[in-house]
This record gives C-alpha cells, structure tokens and sequence, in this order.
C-alpha cells in the first residue's frame, strides 16, 4: 500500500463520517456534499437521486427526537485510481416520540458504496443499505437524571448542537 492509497483510504473513511454526522445533525448541505449529484441511493425502497432522498430524510429525521449512527468495519476495494467500493456496519439509535412515549429503535446494518474520486475529492456515486436487525421498544434513553446528571452540554440538531459553535471557533 502506497501513501496515495493510505491518503485515499482515509479520505473515504472522512466522506463516510460525514454522512453520519449530516444525518445526526439534520444538515441536508452536508449530506448533499458526500453523494455524487448523480448518486443512485437505495435504502431498500427503490433507488432515489440525492435531490430526491435527501429532502425526504430531512422530514423523517425532523419526526425524530435524535438520532446517532456510529459506523465500523470499513472494507473498501478500489477500482482503477478513482473509483472504489466500501462496505461499512453500521449501528443507528432512532428515538421517535409517539403518543405512548417514546420509541427506541435501533438498526444495525451495512452500507454498500461506490464512491468515485472527482476533483481530489471522494464521494458517494451508489450506496444501497442492507438491514441485518433491528430491535424497538419503549425509550429507555435519557438525557437528564441518571449517572450522568451532572454533565451539562447535549447534544442536539442542526446549529444548536454544540458541535457547530466549537467547529465555527478559530
């Protein structure tokens, strides 16, 4: 493995984070800036383009109290100088409200991807998302109370998130 490899690995590695962190965060730029604009994404629902999904992931992600998707195991096989494949795990806390209470559903599965390198820069070109599991019930998250009372800073969604001001800062 060349240091052009190396580099490659880990700027795919940064172009996978930066979805989650999109998703997490509700950041539809963002999400917009790791899919090609002629990406093909297929949650198991039929294959969308960007301009299409995302808006609908902004409104589902907008029904959700938070969410946090944290991924591992990254395989990725390239092909040619500029294209490559990844499969990514992936395990995603959802808390939904309803009016039971609240809703826990936690998914773990894989990303297929085919990214493509345009302008130094790697991004998605296809993902398809396979389901392994899930599991859901009642909420047992919580944010306040508990062994943790004590820590003040949460997180949140879109500019409100601590994250953004501390990015922000010089």
């Amino acid at each position: 493995m060349d240091m052009t490899e190396v580099a490659d690995r880990l700027a795919i590695a940064e172009t996978l984070a930066l979805y989650c962190r999109g998703i997490d965060r509700c950041d539809a730029a963002l999400l917009a800036a790791v899919f090609t604009p002629d990406a093909r994404i297929d949650y198991g629902d039929g294959a969308t383009s960007p301009a299409e999904t995302i808006p609908s992931l902004m409104a589902g992600l907008g029904a959700m109290r938070l969410t946090q998707h944290n991924i591992t195991n990254t395989v990725i096989r390239f092909i040619g100088d500029a294209s490559a494949k990844a499969e990514t795990n992936c395990v995603a806390l959802h808390i939904i409200p309803a009016p039971e209470g609240e809703i826990e559903l936690v998914v773990g599965g894989r990303y297929l991807d085919r990214l493509v390198k345009r302008e130094d820069r790697w991004r998605i070109a296809e993902r398809l998302y396979v389901m392994d599991w899930n599991r859901s019930g009642p909420a047992t998250m919580q944010q306040e109370g508990g062994l943790f009372d004590g820590l003040r800073r949460h997180g949140g969604r879109g500019p409100d998130d601590p994250s953004a001001a501390w990015w922000e800062a010089s």
